[in-house]
């Protein structure tokens, strides 16, 4: 996966057109987007969408339901009403380490049982963490390796963590496109939790709109520094997301003769390619960006 889109649950009109937005996975959510007066209201429009769509027979990219936190007391009633639909991944907000995955687990179990999946239909629901919003959570990112088979990646956030901190903004009022120390060190741990884990790290949610450029420029460096995928919240930032993750002619020439290298030496487990030593970090690289490249 390249892109995440997070779209409002509550809202039938947002939900359709997001089928053409072109992200890799979809994320219905309850949490943030929806009102405390209104979490009925998009249980009731995201099952309905989920149920029509299922349906329908057509294509469609990864469908999560983010829920509410686990310390909301309302996650059980969301999940009673997406799990009947199937969703493939359930995304956690402010988790705190492995111990809300492992629990999220066993109730994704409990409702598999109740519910189970059809023909075409994933047998266990993926669970996408995320992973940063609390200053608690951060002394549980080096818990996520070996949490649950379903983990699929991590997530960081930024503004839910500002309010928890008292912080006054988290990018650099001297350099907008810089985060300040403290949520750059956050990016950064989560990065290598990810990687401690084995799983795909993911950049957070741009918050500016309408600053495509900025945003292509925010996601290479993501993309740079080894973040598999970026979040949105509004479908015209998918397509510059989805150009800044994808390899370059370049990148994907390399990968190619990596994989070709490893496969000519598979004896040995190292290779030679333009006179340098290869070893296995250099092949899982080639196999990342070979990956990215089928999602073009």
């Amino acid at each position: 996966m390249r892109s995440l889109l997070f779209v409002p649950a509550d809202s039938p009109r947002k939900l359709e057109k997001s089928l053409q937005s072109g992200a890799d996975v979809l994320i219905f959510d309850l949490e943030d987007a929806v009102s405390p007066a209104r979490k009925e209201e998009g249980r009731i429009e995201v099952v309905k969408f989920l149920t029509q769509t299922k349906a329908s027979g057509v294509k469609t990219p990864k469908l999560y339901v983010r829920v509410n936190a686990l310390t909301t007391g309302m996650t059980l009633t969301d999940l009673a009403a997406v799990m009947r639909c199937r969703p493939d991944g359930i995304a956690l907000p402010k988790s705190s380490g492995a111990a809300d995955v492992a629990l999220l687990a066993a109730y994704l179990e409990a409702f598999e049982q109740m519910f189970p999946a059809v023909i075409g239909e994933a047998a266990q629901t993926a669970i996408l963490p995320i992973v940063t919003e609390t200053a608690e959570a951060l002394a549980g990112l080096n818990s996520y390796k070996g949490a649950s088979p379903r983990l699929a990646g991590l997530m960081w956030g930024a503004e839910d963590l500002a309010g928890d901190i008292g912080a006054l903004t988290n990018k650099d009022e001297e350099a907008p496109e810089q985060w300040t120390s403290p949520f750059g060190l956050v990016r950064n741990l989560c990065l290598f939790a990810a990687a401690a884990a084995g799983v795909p790290a993911i950049d957070t949610v741009p918050t500016e709109l309408n600053n495509p450029e900025a945003l292509l420029r925010e996601t290479r460096r993501a993309y740079r520094d080894g973040f598999s995928a970026k979040a949105a919240i509004h479908p015209g930032q998918v397509p510059v997301i989805n150009q800044a993750m994808t390899p370059d002619a370049q990148a994907q020439e390399w990968a190619q003769r990596v994989i070709a290298a490893f496969a000519a030496n598979t004896s040995v487990g190292v290779a030679t390619l333009d006179g340098k030593m290869l070893d296995t970090p250099h092949l899982r690289l080639a196999k990342k960006i070979a990956a990215a490249t089928q999602l073009a």
